[in-house]
């Protein structure tokens, strides 16, 4: 089992994230955090493979973390889940060694994806001798093989309608704005179900993503933006 840490200051949020974690094959959370001090005291005391790391944190910024963390004896992988969008912070990221960086609201097969390239990368590792040196063709797999999404839509949806909704969501993206699920229906010819499958579907994807508008009572709207 890949034993994953949970880093978020909001109790719920690292709840739901820690149940997207239990639901991927050989994966175990073994421990939430909700402060940067609690993250690095876990992370020493537990050694999980992976942690998913917050970046705002009440009594430290999440990327001093991510370096506290790769300094340490621990040495965990860790990947960013953030709502943080600056490229500071993206660029930190990278620069601190984070395999990964994720913006919230994600969904979960967002997150499947990264903890399923995680796997597969974890697994590689473990393959090669560790007294041999490496081929060109090892390291190239290792560095080189980011989680991708498959282009084409799964089962029930059609490609044809995905190139339309992708049109669609690509022109208003480049004046600026987002687009619902409803807009994305009137302006496609589709129910609102199936407009909000495929816009989901991009955001699973990784070529589109979500954003909640707050407005009065009920359930925030999901916004969609191509990236």
């Amino acid at each position: 089992m890949i034993r994953v840490l949970v880093v978020d200051d909001d109790f719920m949020v690292a709840k739901v994230h820690s149940g997207y974690v239990a639901r991927v094959d050989g994966f175990e959370v073994v421990g939430v955090a909700h402060s940067g001090a609690d993250a690095v005291r876990a992370a020493d005391e537990l050694r999980p493979d992976l942690v998913l790391l917050d970046i705002y944190l009440p009594d430290v910024d999440g990327l001093a973390v991510l370096r506290n963390l790769r300094d340490s004896d621990a040495d965990p992988d860790v990947i960013v889940i953030t709502a943080a969008r600056d490229l500071d912070t993206v660029r930190g990221a990278i620069r601190g060694g984070a395999l990964h960086y994720l913006i919230k609201p994600f969904s979960y097969e967002a997150l499947r994806d990264q903890l399923e390239h995680f796997r597969s990368l974890h697994r590689k590792l473990g393959s090669l001798p560790g007294d041999a040196p490496a081929a060109q063709q090892d390291v190239d797999e290792l560095f080189g093989a980011r989680a991708r999404n498959p282009v084409a839509p799964p089962k029930g949806l059609a490609s044809e309608t995905a190139e339309v909704v992708e049109r669609i969501l690509r022109e208003v993206t480049a004046d600026g704005g987002d687009l619902s699920a409803t807009e994305c229906a009137d302006a496609t010819a589709l129910s609102r179900v199936s407009a909000r499958k495929y816009l989901e579907h991009f955001v699973a994807s990784g070529r589109a993503e979500v954003r909640l508008r707050y407005g009065g009572a009920g359930r925030p709207e999901r916004r969609y933006r191509w990236v």
